[in-house]
């Protein structure tokens, strides 16, 4: 990244320096519009700093289609593991070279004029539009249940845990069966460790189906193209990513076979009393639909096989392997053995530098593709700003173009500049 002296204005200011952040750069660039990068960190430090040794992507190499960088390695449906990872987003941000100020909190954005105010621990710089891009990852979240367990527990966030080695001997409870949890369970587990699990409503995919991997059939399919517009954004932003594997080659995650080898299954934590866990008694209710789903996409699938006329090996049903007998509602963590918690509960935004009227009453920034109700303010990265992939390596870059097309018509509009034309 090449050095640069801070200004007092810029034509877009863009805060954060993860992929959405970069990806914006690289069509401001194209425009030749005057900006600056704000990150908090360095640049794309969640890749290095919030993933597990393990670590491996969960959809294929081919959907790494950042903008100028798609995936140009030897294994298109392969799943490349951390370290690949990270050198795939190194050569990134080289090849981006944004003009990007690390380890540089944003501490206000405000109206000022026309324009905006954008407050930093590097100084204040004023610019013609703001392009938000720190995601909803910004801080572990993790329930106020955690200060009650017994202090003998050790607690770590998925965003901490590196490996079964870091934990304290002993047997382990994993909160939380999204896809960082049952990753994070099925890595204690081939380790030798006794894991105990708390299920959610995470849904589970396929890995393989009918001769492919399931992202390629739903790719033919049209499955990421399908844009919130379709059946709203409430619904979407709020989901649950299915849970598979990309490990060894790719594999499907399923708890049931885990419980058949000694993992112990419980529905949802409730809240920790006295020592003791308490969970809802749904834990066969999240199997089931989790299975539901499952089933439901391998008939999607079928269904655009029979369609199509595609030769393709035989379907199948997925059936439970195993199910529980009765539901466990309250669990004794140090008489089970329980030396550590991994808390799989996800993270949440932080936008409370923000101050302008673009949240809902929920906090969320109500938008369209990046656009909202203020001009000249747009968000980025956000899962389902648009599409499936939105907040991913496949179409993060498709909405950062259409944002950056919008902000140059916005500035445009404001200080004319000629001869500017979107490249692509």
């Amino acid at each position: 990244m090449t050095p640069f002296t801070l200004k007092s204005h810029y034509q877009a200011v863009v805060i954060g320096g993860g992929q959405a952040g970069l990806s914006a750069s690289h069509y401001l660039q194209i425009q030749g519009i005057t900006h600056v990068v704000f990150e908090a960190k360095t640049a794309a430090h969640k890749w290095r700093d919030q993933r597990w040794d393990a670590f491996c992507l969960v959809t294929p190499n081919w959907q790494c289609q950042l903008p100028g960088h798609a995936y140009d390695g030897p294994d298109p449906h392969g799943f490349m593991v951390k370290d690949e990872i990270l050198d795939y987003v190194g050569r990134f941000i080289e090849k981006v070279d944004a003009p990007i100020l690390e380890n540089t909190v944003v501490t206000s954005v405000e109206r000022l004029g026309d324009g905006f105010r954008v407050e930093s621990s590097a100084g204040a710089v004023t610019a013609d539009a703001v392009i938000i891009a720190t995601s909803l990852y910004s801080e572990p979240a993790v329930p106020r249940a955690a200060e009650r367990l017994p202090e003998t527990i050790t607690q770590v966030h998925t965003a901490d845990y590196r490996n079964a080695d870091q934990l304290p001997e002993g047997a382990v409870m994993v909160v939380g069966s999204g896809q960082s949890g049952c990753q994070i369970a099925e890595d204690l587990h081939l380790a030798g460790r006794k894991v105990h699990m708390v299920t959610g409503n995470a849904p589970r995919c396929a890995r393989f189906y009918r001769g492919r991997d399931v992202v390629d059939w739903l790719a033919d399919i049209g499955q990421y193209d399908i844009t919130i517009a379709h059946d709203g954004m409430g619904k979407k932003r709020h989901d649950t990513n299915h849970y598979l594997t990309g490990r060894d080659g790719g594999r499907d995650i399923d708890l049931r076979k885990f419980a058949l080898e000694g993992m112990a299954l419980y529905g949802r934590m409730e809240t920790v009393s006295g020592g003791r866990m308490i969970f809802a008694a749904n834990l066969k209710a999240n199997l089931d639909e989790a299975d539901r789903v499952y089933n439901g996409i391998n008939a999607l699938i079928d269904r655009h096989i029979a369609e199509k006329g595609i030769a393709a090996p035989e379907g199948s049903v997925y059936q439970p392997l195993w199910s529980p007998d009765q539901e466990i509602t309250e669990l004794d963590l140090v008489a089970e053995g329980i030396t550590s918690v991994v808390w799989a509960t996800g993270f949440r935004p932080d936008w409370s530098f923000v101050g302008l009227p673009i949240f809902d009453g929920t906090g969320y920034p109500v938008q369209r593709r990046g656009v909202t109700g203020i001009p000249g303010v747009y968000v980025l990265g956000l899962p389902w700003l648009w599409t499936w992939g939105s907040g991913r390596f496949l179409s993060v870059g498709k909405d950062a173009e259409h944002v950056v097309r919008h902000l140059t018509d916005f500035v445009g509009e404001n200080q004319p500049a000629p001869n500017r034309v979107m490249a692509g």
